[in-house]
């Protein structure tokens, strides 16, 4: 079983920058493909951005693509997301996962959903 903690969360104003950070623990061989999710209030929960284990693949939602960088660090298994130029619209709780199956943009085909960080961008 792997568990993850989310941290780097915190207020921030527009346009400035918050790294997050997702530390794995536990059954960490099972690591793969991991992805950050966030959600709003009111909202679906939605893809951010993916990445496979080598670091070499990854991808974005439209909405971040060009503002944030997914990264890992294997040694420390830790999966990093930059987040640069934030905008109002980026406050979410921001969640880490390992990806098991099926699509890399659709939070169902994750599982060992960490709590959560909070990232609150005023304007």
């Amino acid at each position: 079983q792997v568990h993850l903690v989310e941290s780097g969360g915190t207020l921030v104003q527009a346009g400035g920058s918050l790294r997050l950070g997702c530390e794995a623990s536990g059954d960490t061989s099972r690591l793969n493909r991991m992805g950050w999710f966030r959600q709003s209030p009111g909202k679906q929960r939605e893809f951010v951005a993916h990445i496979d284990w080598s670091g070499s693949v990854t991808d974005y939602a439209d909405s971040v693509k060009g503002r944030f960088t997914i990264s890992r660090d294997n040694t420390e298994n830790t999966v990093y997301l930059e987040m640069n130029s934030l905008k109002p619209e980026d406050t979410a709780v921001y969640y880490c996962a390992v990806h098991r199956g099926g699509s890399f943009y659709s939070s169902p085909s994750y599982d060992s959903w960490g709590q959560g960080t909070q990232v609150t961008v005023s304007s």
